[in-house]
């Protein structure tokens, strides 16, 4: 669905939908097992759940693309990846509550481990705490570059923000990550002519920052991706007429959502203090966008009984969940993030809808491959939102 058309439809009333977004939900099975993390998993609150619901697989973007966790987001709030476009940089900025302005370039920044030769050993520099990445924050923002004011934010983990603010800056720029190790990181290198300037500052900071992280032992490179300015969205509680609340630790969600116009609540906190934040608002809000962040970390470490765990971990506040009695829940994932592949993926991914209107089909377990069976289908991630808003009695009929 166009979100132009869920604009045009769009009809309020009283009911209320909980979006809950489990990072990097989607997996592949394990060649000893035969089974995915989802099937190995003892989850039988969402196995319950999947069978008074309506299931399938959703496409983040379309076959064979492997989306970041920023189109995969937006593309279950309804906006069309491939139209809208938003860079990591930005939503970790906002995520942050810095203060972005329009001609700012925003980079989401990694530090990350380098061998003697240069070479990228580790590319979360062993998930350094937060209070590691605030120091070293502190030490490259004495770097200077001709014509621009740098920002260097520390967010959370191994992770900051790079801003550079000045005159006729340009966010087309590739990444520096080769999102692999055992090869030396990427130069910057501008999409566009009219982003050289821009990219030959990058790689001074990159240069520069890898001098005064000399003699580290685990951070002691950068590797930088997400080039953007602030994009341009229609805000998505004038498109679906609910007002729209966002409950999520990580800073990065906090800005996605920020960016569509929804209301967020304070980050930090855990799981579980965040569904009693969503909660104790529950009458301010039509629309609840619920992060939960675990899965997704965990794959990418490669660590398959962590995912294992945290997706057990998540079932357990399922009937928490549940007790919030909204009226359409859905249960979905942004993007695919196999433990077997150690990185976000192109395959489809699990996604279940409870409703009081729903017909349920016969998928009697949430994984992989009774999602597949389910009567959804395998079906776009952008149409997830629209679907919620039939269920909820929130769209009218279109044309006569």
């Amino acid at each position: 669905m166009d979100i132009e058309l869920l604009r045009s439809l769009a009809t309020p009333n009283d009911t209320k939908i909980l979006l809950c977004v489990v990072d990097g939900l989607g997996g592949l099975r394990h060649p000893e097992t035969r089974r995915s993390e989802l099937e190995t998993a003892s989850i039988p609150n969402l196995d319950r759940l999947a069978e008074e619901s309506v299931c399938g697989l959703t496409l983040p973007v379309t076959y064979g693309v492997t989306p970041g966790s920023g189109p995969g987001h937006l593309a279950l709030f309804g906006y069309d990846p491939l139209r809208y476009e938003v860079g990591r940089g930005v939503l970790e900025a906002l995520g942050i509550d810095f203060d972005l302005q329009p001609a700012d370039v925003a980079a989401r920044g990694n530090f990350c481990t380098l061998d003697a030769d240069g070479r990228v050993t580790d590319r979360r520099a062993g998930r350094i705490p937060t209070e590691e990445t605030v120091a070293l924050c502190a030490r490259l923002r004495s770097i200077t570059l001709p014509g621009v004011r740098l920002f260097v934010e520390p967010v959370r983990e191994h992770r900051f923000v790079l801003v550079l603010r000045g005159e006729g800056l340009d966010g087309r720029l590739a990444q520096n990550d080769p999102e692999r190790e055992g090869v030396a990181p990427l130069p910057v290198r501008a999409t566009w002519p009219e982003a050289q300037a821009t990219a030959d500052l990058v790689n001074d900071f990159v240069a520069k920052g890898r001098k005064k992280l000399a003699g580290e032992t685990r951070a002691n490179g950068l590797l930088l991706r997400g080039f953007a300015k602030y994009p341009d969205l229609p805000p998505l509680p004038e498109v679906t007429q609910m007002r729209a609340g966002a409950f999520a630790v990580y800073p990065m969600y906090r800005g996605l959502a920020k960016l569509v116009g929804m209301s967020v609540a304070p980050g930090g906190g855990t799981p579980m203090s965040q569904m009693e934040a969503m909660r104790a608002r529950w009458r301010d809000f039509d629309f609840f966008f619920y992060h939960y962040k675990k899965a997704d970390t965990a794959g990418e470490d490669g660590n398959f009984r962590a995912k294992v765990e945290a997706l057990e971990e998540l079932d357990a506040l399922i009937p928490s969940l549940r007790a919030l009695d909204a009226d359409v829940m859905i249960v979905a994932g942004d993007h695919s993030t196999p433990a077997i592949i150690a990185s976000h993926s192109w395959h489809p991914v699990p996604f279940l809808l409870w409703s009081r209107r729903v017909s349920a089909d016969d998928v009697y377990e949430f994984n992989e491959a009774t999602c597949r069976q389910g009567a959804l289908g395998i079906f776009p991630a952008k149409d997830a939102l629209g679907l919620a808003m039939a269920y909820a009695g929130r769209l009218v009929k279109y044309g006569a």
